[in-house]
């Protein structure tokens, strides 16, 4: 039996931060990982039939804490854990603190390396797949796997792994590293049929918000912060009536959320005494160029390309440098921007986005037959069904444009790729 669609939200948001006790507490990522899904089923059974517990949370805790004795105990191998893991009722005013961001700083431990880390964080904490993670990584799903086993692995020959570690400021770009990742799969979800996921998005800025109140003179934790609010703000134009995707170019900018927009550049502001130093906080400033943009044309793209030569020079990333090409095509021509894209074609091969760029950019320089292909190459590689519809339509449209019999192509087109309207861009 299903939850119904409130309880579910609810055991989504509680996951982690009963996952946060329970680490905490005893020490043990995997057997407390185990038990807290062991609790959110019965808890998604229970709640169901019987109703909401008058504390979830606490229920939860108590649930997945005798799950773990259950465990403990049955396993002789971990039979020395008996002597320190015991079961205790939790008083609910124990519970109250949200563990959430104290678990992200635990899980970036520094006998990890910087990217198992977040892995881990990622995976046991952040709620995303490993699929996921692997696309965030631009690795296959397997190597993914592999590293967030290893990461586990070295976790559970360390002593006492998560006895301290929470608000270590040495970690601090390891957690930053995660929340980005996460409201980036929360912004534009790299499978499923919604283009985002509004639950990854709204936990990733909240989560700042507090890593903010905590260390409000770090300049890359406040530009991240703004960063989101400017990206998120557009999130009400980004789609049609079908869900269908909008490009930021044909975006109706008058449904941008100005009071976000308006938070996000005054946060950017503080940032600007101690000049464009980190990633984070030059990619707020390339958003906040988006932002003061009323019209497309308006946009100022020679500074967004100054940026982005920015950023490449601190962190480079191919990823990076795929923005970097269409900045590059917007001031000096498609061409221009196509050889940049030659320079990252190995490191992303694996990524739909290289070929939706190149298709674009062939589209810019009036190769429809170049662009065709890539945008359907794009359309096979991505898993996301509203990237993929729009990939296929816009592929589709050109074709229209230079094949007088593609109006009978576009019939055969599957049904479900066409599902936004003629509005839809492309």
């Amino acid at each position: 039996m299903s939850a119904p669609p409130r309880i579910e939200d609810l055991l989504r948001d509680l996951a982690p931060r009963v996952l946060g006790v329970l680490v905490r507490r005893f020490g043990d990522f995997d057997l407390a990982e185990d038990a807290v899904q062991d609790a959110l089923v019965a808890g998604a059974t229970q709640w169901a039939s019987e109703g909401l517990p008058e504390h979830p949370r606490a229920w939860l805790i108590q649930v997945a804490q005798r799950r773990m004795a259950d465990a403990v105990r049955a396993d002789v191998a971990r039979r020395r854990r008996e002597t320190t893991v015991f079961v205790r009722d939790v008083p609910v005013e124990a519970v109250t603190r949200d563990d959430t961001l104290d678990l992200y700083f635990l899980c970036c431990h520094p006998d990890l390396p910087p990217a198992g880390a977040v892995a881990l964080t990622l995976r046991a904490v952040g709620g995303l797949s490993t699929a996921e993670i692997a696309a965030a990584f631009l690795v296959p799903e397997s190597t993914m796997g592999q590293r967030i086993s290893r990461a586990k692995k070295r976790l559970a020959e360390s002593d006492r792994p998560f006895a301290e570690g929470a608000h270590d400021r040495t970690r601090v770009d390891a957690v930053l590293q995660v929340l980005y990742v996460i409201f980036t799969e929360g912004h534009t979800s790299s499978s499923g049929a919604g283009l985002r996921r509004g639950d990854l998005s709204a936990e990733a800025i909240r989560l700042t918000r507090a890593l903010r109140t905590l260390l409000p003179d770090n300049t890359e934790v406040t530009g991240l912060l703004a960063l989101m609010l400017l990206t998120d703000a557009r999130r009400a134009a980004r789609t049609g009536p079908h869900g269908e995707l909008i490009p930021l170019t044909e975006q109706d900018r008058t449904r941008w959320d100005r009071p976000q927009i308006t938070e996000g550049l005054r946060l950017l502001t503080a940032t600007m005494p101690a000049g464009l130093t980190g990633p984070y906080q030059i990619q707020a400033a390339i958003a906040g160029l988006h932002a003061h943009a009323i019209h497309p044309d308006d946009t100022d793209w020679p500074r967004i390309l100054q940026l982005y030569t920015m950023i490449e020079r601190l962190t480079p990333n191919p990823m990076i440098t795929l923005n970097r090409a269409v900045a590059t095509a917007m001031v000096h021509g498609p061409a221009a921007g196509l050889a940049v894209t030659d320079t990252v074609a190995a490191p992303l091969s694996r990524s739909h986005r290289l070929a939706a760029v190149r298709g674009h950019l062939h589209e810019m320089a009036g190769e429809s037959a170049a662009a065709v292909r890539e945008y359907q190459r794009a359309a096979r590689q991505t898993a996301s069904a509203p990237e993929r519809d729009y990939l296929l339509l816009r592929a589709a449209h050109l074709r229209a444009s230079d094949d007088s019999g593609a109006v009978e192509q576009i019939a055969h087109v599957d049904a479900a790729h066409l599902r936004a309207s003629d509005t839809a861009p492309g």
